[in-house]
């Protein structure tokens, strides 16, 4: 066995013996929150766990953080029951390549942006796929990652799939036609509330707040609200209203919101995000 075979000083390649339950390619970001939540949560043992991931030190991060079997020998990640494919897209043809009329059985879930679902089926002919969009958020177990399966995808296939997207917060199930409205909204989302947060910070900033004080009650504010609304089930329109007295503060700050655009701005930003989904996935 050689160095390139295995990073990891907790199990070796050599556990075949083990069964590999899960193998995902590709160790990043959003591979390593999943990760560290399917361990934590004890979805997968470490050592039913295997990642390829081409770079050295990736590797032995992961190899040390999780205890799992770390290589960058895609193949070892593939003989799996469930495959997780969370490298860059332009890196799929190469895996695709490289597997080219092997017969794969494995629940294969793509989180991979812009590759749609025939492509999947095609490299991975009859195998159980459903394609996935997460957002950041799952870093933290707060995120929701829209499923959608393929035409091999089975009930129990949709449910090991939530139960393991699940781990990095909420999943929804919708058909693969509106993953480009899901990419705008819930994927580029976080990028849009940053904003907002930091548009909040700065406005209490120019009243006269420290920054630090400011950032926190623009942080808390969005999370609270959000948590509310969650919580509450009531409509974003009747909170508004709740809070909203007449000839109030709120409603002077809300006049200056719709003067400016504001909700038209969100609507065409979500709208320019999907039609740029489209672009790349074409």
């Amino acid at each position: 066995m050689t160095d390139s075979e295995i990073s990891n000083p907790f199990s070796t390649i050599e556990d075949d013996r083990l069964a590999k339950q899960f193998g995902m390619i590709g160790g990043g970001m959003m591979g390593e929150a999943l990760l560290s939540r399917l361990v934590a949560q004890n979805v997968f043992e470490p050592s039913a766990i295997v990642v390829s991931e081409p770079n050295r030190s990736r590797q032995d991060f992961l190899a040390q953080q999780y205890q799992i079997q770390v290589t960058d020998q895609n193949r070892q990640a593939i003989d799996s029951e469930v495959i997780l494919l969370a490298i860059k897209p332009q890196v799929f043809p190469q895996i695709a390549q490289e597997f080219a009329g092997e017969k794969i059985s494995a629940l294969v879930i793509s989180i991979l942006a812009g590759t749609p679902i025939a492509q999947l089926e095609a490299a991975f002919p009859g195998a159980p796929v459903i394609r996935a969009m997460p957002n950041t958020p799952a870093a933290v177990g707060a995120g929701i990652t829209a499923i959608a399966p393929g035409q091999h995808a089975q009930p129990h296939h949709i449910e090991q799939a939530k139960k393991i997207l699940g781990t990095v917060g909420e999943v929804v199930e919708v058909p693969e036609s509106m993953l480009d409205a899901v990419t705008g909204l819930s994927g580029s989302g976080p990028g849009y509330i940053a904003i907002v947060i930091e548009a909040l910070a700065d406005g209490g900033v120019a009243a006269g707040l420290p920054r630090a004080i400011a950032l926190k009650l623009a942080i808390q504010t969005v999370k609270g609200t959000a948590q509310l609304l969650q919580e509450s089930e009531i409509h974003p329109g009747e909170l508004k209203d709740r809070v909203t007295s007449p000839g109030g503060t709120t409603i002077a700050g809300i006049a200056e919101l719709e003067k400016s655009g504001v909700r038209s701005a969100f609507i065409q930003a979500v709208k320019a995000a999907v039609q740029r989904s489209k672009e790349l996935g074409q």
